[in-house]
């Protein structure tokens, strides 16, 4: 059974730390989601949000499944974030058509994810380069 906790202002912070956000579109729940990312995951969520909007204009945001969903409207979403005890994690739901792959395979074949640890310093370039190979394809039309 998932622990979960509630500070006395925000919302339940589910197994690993990942916040319990109502489903709902557009940027206010993601903003949501971020503010309430515990400690230094809060500061990747608004570096990694910054970027991928700098990356793809007019991207469209969503939080489905306690996770920030980014996409292009009438092609479907293309990525998600999530955050875990040790680590936040960044799928890219068609990253096996990305160049270079990104690093962590999935058990769907189509997926591969990006984790960025606390003291990780990240390739900004690289990511823009994922972020604007996985808007320009299809995307996952999950809802």
């Amino acid at each position: 059974m998932p622990t979960s906790s509630k500070s006395k202002t925000g919302p339940v912070l589910l197994s690993g730390g990942n916040p319990q956000i109502p489903k709902g579109d557009g940027d206010d729940p993601v903003q949501a989601y971020i503010a309430a990312m515990p400690g230094w995951k809060r500061d990747v969520g608004i570096g990694l949000d910054a970027l991928i909007a700098r990356t793809v204009p007019n991207v469209r945001k969503a939080v489905r499944w306690n996770s920030p969903f980014y996409g292009v409207v009438d092609q479907g979403w293309f990525l998600s974030v999530h955050c875990f005890t040790r680590y936040v994690k960044v799928t890219f739901l068609r990253g096996a058509a990305l160049d270079p792959l990104p690093p962590v395979s999935s058990k769907d074949p189509n997926t591969r994810y990006f984790h960025i640890h606390e003291h990780d310093t990240l390739d900004e370039a690289q990511l823009e380069r994922w972020f604007a190979q996985a808007s320009a394809m299809p995307g996952d039309r999950l809802f």
